[in-house]
């Protein structure tokens, strides 16, 4: 992209005249289909609406098994380093952190647990950064 692009294209930002153009919804089409052809028998038009349906199902299905398929190694990783020894100290400081102040009456200070957190957060990923390296190399 060059300098002539970046600045036509800001100027087309900047332009109070430009108009937004946004693709029409699905709704908005079904409409305008339905209204300019009329002359469609109802049998055809279930028809491919549940052929659209059935597309859509079996491409939702596809996402979603691709989904469960990914792990991230960087979560499992740090969720192993928190129940490790090397964090055992700074997540004994978060566990009570946690207790006191669900615990707490609603009369005391008000008190949370962040910086317990961030600590515990720190130590977690500390511990698993050469871990997650020697994965990905």
């Amino acid at each position: 992209m060059g300098i002539w692009d970046t600045l036509t294209d800001l100027i087309e930002a900047a332009t109070p005249w430009t108009t937004a153009e946004a693709e029409a919804s699905v709704a908005q089409e079904e409409q305008a289909k339905e209204t300019t052809e009329t002359k469609e028998e109802p049998e055809a038009e279930e028809a491919a609406a549940k052929e659209e349906d059935a597309e859509e199902e079996e491409e939702e299905e596809e996402e979603e098994e691709d989904e469960e398929d990914l792990v991230d190694p960087k979560e499992t990783f740090e969720e192993e380093c928190r129940q490790s020894k090397q964090c055992a100290p700074v997540k004994h400081h978060f566990d009570e952190c946690v207790d006191r102040v669900t615990n707490a009456t609603e009369d005391s200070t008000k008190e949370d647990c962040v910086e317990e957190f961030f600590h515990l957060a720190h130590c977690a990923t500390q511990c698993a950064a050469p871990k997650l390296w020697s994965v990905l190399k």
